[in-house]
C-alpha cells in the first residue's frame, strides 16, 4: 500500500486520478468487513474465512498484471481490497481468542506484523530502484500466497459461543455516545492518513529521495512501532484507553504538521516517521483492546468489522479523495498535510467528552 501511488504514477495516472482511484477502492472496505464478519459469526469458522479471503485476494490482484485502464484497475484492486478485509479482522479475533484478551501478549504477537512490514517496505523500495514500479504488485502477490500457505498450519480455536448467539442484535452496543465518539475519532484519524498513505512515497521522490531511501523512511516508523507493541499492553493498563488514544492522536496531528512545515529537513522528517509508533502502533493496540472489551465474545467479529468499515473504509476513502483533489502533482502537498493535521487534532478532541471508565469496560 505505501507504494500504490508510485505504481499508479508509473502507469501514467495523475495525482487526481490516484486520489480518486484509491478513494473508490477504499470504499470497498465499507461493505467487505461486515459481510465477512457475518459469515465468520454464523459459521463459527474464523480460520476458514481468513483462508478464503487470502485466496480471493490473490486471484483478483493477479489481474493487475494484464489490466491497465483506470476503471479496470479500480475494479480489480477494489475487489482485492474487499476480499482482503476478511484477513486482518479474523487474525485479530483468532489472536484475541487464543490469548484470552491479554493486551500484553497481544502487543508481543502483533509486533511481528511490524517486523514483516519493515522488511518488505525496505525490500520493495530496493526492487523499485533495481527493476520498476511494478515490483510492489509482484511482491504483494507473493505475500498473499505465503499468507495463505501459512494459514493452513493454523488451528481453529475452540468456539466459545453458540452460533445462534451470533444472531443477537448489536445495535445496543453501537448506538451509545461512547462508541459513536470513538468511531468518529477513528474516522477522522484515518481521514488524516489520506495524504500519507496515498502520496508519501511520491512526496519523498519529489524531495529527491531514492526508492530505497523512501523504504527506509517508511521502515523507521515501523521499527519504533515494534518497541511500542512490546510495551503497549502495560501502558494501556496503567494509563487507560482514552488517554492513550488522545495522546497518540495528538502526536499524529503534530506529525502531519512537521511534514507540512519542514519536509526538506531530514532530521525532522525522521522524527515525524518515528511518531508512526503512536499514529498507528499505540492507537491500533488501544483500539483493539477497547473493541475486545466493549463488544465481548458474542459481537467481536462484527465489532471489528464496523470499526474497519467506518474508520478505514469511509475515513480512508474521504482522506484519499481529499488528498488526491488537493495534491495537484505535489504543488498542494503542504496544504494537504496541514489539513491532515487539523483532522487528527479534531479526532483527539472527539474523545475528550468520554469518561475514561466507559472506555475501559463494556456498558
Amino acid at each position: 500500500m505505501p507504494y500504490l501511488g508510485v505504481f499508479l504514477d508509473s502507469r501514467g495516472f495523475s495525482s487526481a486520478d490516484i486520489g480518486q482511484l484509491t478513494a473508490v477502492i477504499t470504499l470497498s472496505r465499507i461493505v467487505g468487513p461486515y459481510m465477512w464478519a457475518l459469515l465468520a459469526d454464523k459459521s463459527g469458522k474464523n480460520l476458514r474465512t481468513l483462508q478464503l479471503g487470502c485466496l480471493l485476494s490473490l486471484a483478483t490482484l493477479s489481474l493487475v498484471l494484464v489490466v491497465d485502464s483506470f476503471w479496470g484497475l479500480t475494479l480489480v484492486i477494489g475487489l482485492m481490497m474487499m476480499f482482503s478485509t476478511a484477513i486482518l479482522p479474523q487474525i485479530e479475533v483468532l489472536t484475541m481468542s487464543c490469548i484470552q484478551g491479554n493486551s500484553t501478549r497481544y502487543g508481543r504477537i502483533r509486533l511481528w506484523g511490524s517486523i514483516g512490514y519493515i522488511l518488505l517496505t525496505i525490500f520493495t523500495g530496493m526492487m523499485i530502484d533495481a527493476y520498476s514500479a511494478e515490483a510492489p504488485v509482484i511482491i504483494t502477490l507473493a505475500v498473499l500466497f505465503l499468507l495463505f500457505v501459512g494459514s493452513i498450519f493454523l488451528l481453529e480455536p475452540e468456539r466459545l459461543i453458540a452460533s445462534q448467539q451470533a444472531q443477537a442484535s448489536i445495535w445496543h452496543k453501537i448506538l451509545t455516545p461512547v462508541f459513536l465518539c470513538f468511531l468518529l475519532s477513528a474516522l477522522l484519524l484515518q481521514v488524516s492518513f489520506g495524504p500519507y498513505y496515498g502520496f508519501f512515497a511520491l512526496y519523498a521522490r519529489d524531495l529527491g529521495y531514492s526508492g530505497q531511501a523512501t523504504g527506509w523512511l517508511i521502515a523507521v516508523g515501523v521499527i519504533v512501532e515494534v518497541g511500542i507493541f512490546v510495551i503497549a499492553g502495560g501502558v494501556i493498563k496503567r494509563c487507560g484507553v482514552k488517554w492513550i488514544l488522545v495522546l497518540s492522536i495528538g502526536l499524529t496531528s503534530f506529525r502531519w504538521a512537521l511534514l507540512a512545515a519542514f519536509p526538506d529537513n531530514i532530521y525532522l522528517l525522521i522524527i515525524s516517521q518515528m511518531l508512526h509508533a503512536f499514529s498507528f502502533g499505540m492507537t491500533h493496540a488501544a483500539s483493539i483492546h477497547f473493541i475486545h472489551q466493549y463488544f465481548g465474545k458474542i459481537f467481536q467479529s462484527r465489532g471489528q468489522a464496523i470499526y474497519i468499515s467506518v474508520a478505514f473504509g469511509i475515513g480512508g476513502a474521504l482522506g484519499n479523495f481529499g488528498a488526491g483533489s488537493l495534491w495537484s502533482q505535489g504543488e498542494g502537498a503542504e496544504l494537504t498535510f496541514w489539513l491532515a493535521s487539523i483532522a487528527a487534532f479534531c479526532a483527539a478532541i472527539c474523545l475528550l467528552p468520554i469518561s475514561s471508565k466507559h472506555m475501559s469496560t463494556a456498558p
